[in-house]
């Protein structure tokens, strides 16, 4: 990386900060800032790993001393903007595991994470280790989902490797782009078993045997549209080969 593309690099991630702040209260609930999961998720294919954990790290620090945040505005962001940067990195490019890396990261890890640090450090009571886990993971999968049809049309069109060049990213060309969408879709069906479960757990107070497998249902719908989305357009390559 030269001094021309770090001196971009600086000024896209003060850019991210920036507009992670002022984009921050959108949909925001406490325990839930889907935004800054875009946030994350974008930083972390575009810069990478440790830029995207400086960028989550920054705009916590601003939205806690200029909005009153309380510290889940670092618990929340930091471990899925690592996470999703080091496993779109060593999947060599695949953006579903720049998704997953961020509802790994904050949806499980930052979420459980959380409670010793509101408890010891905010003060609040009645919590649980799994308090926040529904209301992060549910962040992360709209914020997430936004991420991924974002970079995935940039990708479509050719414009993302363009970015990460500019940028001195790593960039992933040559990928297998109908096994990537398969696998998006498949795991897809793990983030609708996911916002099933918070859903049924949350509203609905005495789930039949029926609700209860709906979970089931929706993760197992997904794995075979994939399958046959994989069949049907690697069959269609292989013959415009």
């Amino acid at each position: 990386m030269n001094k021309s593309q770090k001196l971009v690099k600086m000024v896209f991630l003060a850019m991210m900060v920036a507009v992670g702040v002022v984009i921050s209260p959108i949909l925001r609930v406490e325990g839930m800032c889907p935004m800054a999961h875009f946030i994350n998720i974008t930083c972390a294919v575009m810069l990478g790993p440790w830029y995207a954990l400086a960028c989550a790290v920054a705009i916590g620090i601003i939205r806690m001393a200029a909005m009153g945040i309380p510290p889940l505005a670092l618990t929340g962001a930091v471990f899925g903007a690592f996470l999703s940067g080091m496993m779109y990195r060593l999947s060599k490019g695949k953006l579903i595991f720049a998704f997953a890396g961020e509802v790994i990261g904050t949806g499980i890890i930052g979420a459980i994470v959380s409670y010793p640090v509101m408890t010891l450090f905010a003060g609040k009571t009645g919590l649980t280790w799994f308090f926040y886990v529904p209301s992060f993971i549910a962040g992360t999968l709209i914020g997430g989902s936004l991420a991924f049809i974002f970079l995935k049309q940039l990708q479509k069109a050719k414009l993302l490797s363009k970015f990460q060049t500019i940028l001195g990213s790593n960039v992933y060309e040559g990928e297998n782009v109908v096994l990537n969408d398969a696998l998006g879709i498949a795991f897809l069906g793990f983030i609708g078993y996911l916002a099933t479960v918070v859903l049924v757990n949350n509203f609905v107070q005495s789930p039949t045997a029926l609700v209860d497998s709906l979970k089931y249902i929706v993760l197992a719908a997904f794995v075979l549209a994939a399958a046959v989305y994989w069949l049907v357009r690697h069959k269609k390559a292989v013959q415009e080969s």
